[in-house]
């Protein structure tokens, strides 16, 4: 006992330790975390080893160096990213965010550090030469961009409708299989896109050019843009932004946009896409596999007591898991995750990790349908059980647990692995709130060598291999119970 208590007592001690010397490590070198838009290249895009590369990120990581902090990467949508840092999940965006009027009222910007522009690209067979060829037609535009704002501002001037993307490759291949007749997107990105591969053309010069800018929320983390602005200026003068820029851009230097397009040429077969991608898949694959186990298991309890709730005695019981069911399953998931992940830190002030922040999406969203169905379940079993069962003097409660649960959840066990099945789906939509999951992966790939379709094709795959699998097993078990 007494070696026991010595033990305890040096771990307290290592713990308080621990506790009292992280304050003077975080203070000499600050951590942040800092989400950015990796569908955005040259300014930022995942290579296939992982890590991340583009103008922002060299640009970022020089910085950081100079002004001795580290930050946490958090790659999410645009607009995601930017209603993230509004709610202070994040310290900073940097994801060639144009600095406008407008995101002046709700952020403070760093130092300007790239001038773009805007610009229209079509396809090579397309009749539309210009603005004025736009009537009637329907243009593509990024959410939340500059190039989406200056469609706006145009599109009664010349007569066009607007369908919005969330990543610039969706928005490039609308218009290539013709369902839009044009994109508006950065000038940069767009001519990075097409020594990519991409079949556009860019059909007008830049306009309403805007600066780029490091942002973070008005008012606050002023210490982290700071250390932008000194360390900007250093890398600046020192030449060493110049060399970032010239590195994805100039003429004469390293030819990274050729080095890149090679690699496209060289992937002619799935096969060798997938090769080059394993380990990124895999990675999401697991991602995928580990929030949907997670996710099911607590939505499979919280579900199980909501269908208890549903077939109590007690009206106030049935009436709270009825308006429960009722509430979760008429959101769309999307918006529930978006209000868990953004809404509730921007009432609150605390942050929710995205994988939290995921599984409770999952646990509300799914275990409403799981409550209705154990319900139903419940109540399929005919009432003369309960009745026989409380004529021979079993309490409500144990003629339940004994007589009406055992023979109601053996009805619903392929009803729970086809919510299982629906669950490993629904996982795709976290990747809204910067989840790399399977879905994201495929993104981040696509933002990389823009092979839309044989991505989406390998990501299917992998969705149904692990369905089919899920189908086997709920075959077998539903045998094995009849």
């Amino acid at each position: 006992m007494r070696k026991w208590l010595m033990s305890l007592i040096a771990l307290a001690s290592l713990a308080i330790g621990v506790l009292i010397s992280s304050p003077a490590v975080h203070a000499a070198t600050p951590n942040y975390t800092i989400t950015t838009d990796t569908t955005f290249p040259p300014f930022e895009f995942q290579t296939d080893k992982g890590d991340y590369r583009g103008i922002d990120m060299d640009m970022l990581k020089e910085i950081s160096k100079r002004e001795n902090f580290t930050y946490k990467l958090k790659p999410m949508s645009f607009n995601a990213g930017v209603q993230a840092v509004q709610a202070g999940q994040v310290d900073g965006i940097v994801a060639g965010m144009s600095i406008t009027d407008e995101r002046k009222k709700m952020f403070d910007f760093g130092t300007p550090y790239y001038k773009s522009g805007i610009v229209m690209a079509t396809t090579d067979k397309s009749k539309i030469k210009g603005l004025s060829d736009l009537k009637g037609k329907t243009v593509a535009a990024k959410t939340g961009s500059a190039g989406a704002d200056y469609a706006r501002e145009i599109s009664k001037k010349y007569g066009f409708k607007i369908t919005y993307f969330n990543d610039s490759n969706t928005m490039y291949n609308d218009v290539a299989i013709g369902n839009t007749v044009a994109a508006f997107e950065d000038q940069p990105v767009m001519a990075y896109a097409i020594k990519q591969g991409t079949k556009l053309k860019i059909v007008t010069d830049p306009a309403k050019g805007n600066w780029y800018g490091f942002g973070v929320k008005k008012g606050a983390n002023t210490e982290l843009l700071k250390k932008f602005n000194t360390g900007y200026a250093a890398i600046v003068k020192d030449g060493t932004y110049d060399k970032i820029v010239n590195r994805y851009l100039g003429k004469g230097s390293y030819n990274y946009k050729k080095n890149a397009a090679d690699k496209v040429e060289k992937q002619t077969t799935i096969w060798s896409l997938f090769n080059e991608n394993k380990s990124a898949l895999f990675t999401g694959l697991v991602k995928t596999l580990e929030l949907t186990l997670v996710g099911i298991v607590l939505a499979g309890i919280w579900g199980i007591l909501l269908g208890i709730l549903g077939v109590m005695p007690s009206k106030f019981a049935r009436g709270l898991s009825t308006t429960i069911i009722y509430i979760f399953r008429g959101l769309p998931m999307l918006v529930l995750a978006f209000f868990i992940y953004i809404g509730i830190p921007n009432l609150t002030g605390q942050k929710i990790p995205a994988f939290t922040a995921g599984v409770i999406t999952l646990i509300l969203n799914e275990g409403a349908y799981i409550g209705a169905f154990v319900s139903g379940g419940f109540k399929s079993v005919d009432s003369g059980q309960l009745e026989a069962a409380r004529s021979l003097g079993l309490p409500y409660g144990k003629a339940m647990r004994k007589v009406v649960m055992p023979q109601g959840i053996r009805l619903m066990i392929p009803s729970f692995i086809n919510q299982f099945i629906i669950t490993l789906k629904d996982t795709s939509i976290l990747s809204a709130i910067g989840i790399i999951e399977l879905t994201q992966t495929g993104t981040l790939i696509i933002a990389r060598n823009l092979q839309g379709f044989r991505v989406w094709l390998m990501i299917a795959a992998l969705y149904l291999i692990v369905i089919t699998l899920l189908t086997w097993l709920s075959n077998w078990v539903e045998k094995r119970i009849k």
